[in-house]
């Protein structure tokens, strides 16, 4: 049925869930610190955070696949230049994906810490203050625990659009489950029977992981259903 090209969409799969894997831990951390930053008492941080939050959120997609992956080493490389590094510097295209996986999902879940950081009682942080903590110790026992539980649901949504967003980057030749899909399409002149089975394999991924997301929230959430 599939004349031979089913490991190939399995292993675009599992190319699939890399892509996300690596995004979410790089976009999770860019998403806290932009959070944080955006939080600080100091206002030219402030600005530098939002702004480029804002400027990422409203630039296509596709365009910064294109972009990080066309630029990016022409940018190392002439800095290498200068520095007189001779050699070619070249960026995979499964490197660029990451990074530009990474960075979308960074400035959205930018957004949703730090709604879920103001969210938190401020009584708690005031009793915090007046123990005696201080703002790392303050972000570190009180602020990010109780975050977490209230950003889930958003992040949640936020991963749910990354893994979707992985078939962008067939257009640099990544070998995920869109780009070995089409190049089955390719040889075998049979769309719909290809473009289904990728179909299917992304919604067993999507299905894994909204069981796993709904765990995590059950879990996130114990004490305070029981209150």
């Amino acid at each position: 049925m599939l004349h031979g090209y089913g490991l190939s969409l399995l292993l675009g799969g599992w190319v699939t869930v890399k892509l996300t894997l690596w995004s979410l831990g790089i976009g999770l951390v860019l998403g806290l610190i932009g959070a944080v930053g955006m939080r600080s008492s100091f206002r030219a941080v402030r600005i530098v955070c939002d702004g480029v939050t804002t400027i990422i959120r409203g630039i296509p997609e596709l365009l910064f696949v294109l972009g990080i992956y066309l630029g990016s080493s022409v940018l190392l490389n002439d800095i290498a230049s200068r520095l007189g590094y001779r050699d070619y510097i070249e960026i995979d295209a499964f490197t660029a994906g990451v990074m530009t996986l990474s960075v979308v999902f960074g400035a959205y879940a930018t957004e949703v810490f730090r709604g879920a950081i103001q969210a938190v009682d401020k009584g708690q942080i005031e009793a915090a203050h007046a123990f005696g903590m201080g703002r790392i110790t303050t972000y570190r026992r009180i602020i990010l625990p109780q975050m977490w539980r209230i950003a889930l649901p958003g992040i949640g949504n936020l991963f749910m659009v990354l893994l979707k967003n992985t078939a962008l980057l067939s257009v640099i030749g990544v070998q995920e489950l869109m780009r070995n899909a089409a190049s089955a399409v390719g040889y075998t002149k049979e769309p719909f029977t290809f473009y289904l089975a990728a179909c299917v394999i992304y919604l067993v991924l999507t299905s894994v992981s909204m069981i796993g997301l709904e765990w995590l929230e059950r879990r996130a959430n114990r004490g305070y259903q029981r209150g």
